[in-house]
């Protein structure tokens, strides 16, 4: 078994966002969900600039 996951990782995480993304449509619906993944995309893209450009350093290395 651990061999699986460390040999097939990629497969397997995509997998888990598959399920996760289909309980979304199911539960919550689909505009919701594309809502949720955009603002999601946006949060990832702001974080790694920040990340990249260093802007937060200061504040969190207090």
């Amino acid at each position: 078994m651990q061999e699986y996951i460390t040999k097939d990782k990629l497969p397997l995480i995509f997998g888990v966002i598959g399920f996760i993304l289909a309980v979304l449509f199911f539960t919550v619906g689909f505009f919701k969900t594309i809502l949720l993944i955009i603002i999601t995309g946006i949060g990832v893209a702001i974080g790694k600039y920040l990340k990249d450009n260093g802007i937060l350093d200061n504040y969190l290395k207090k």
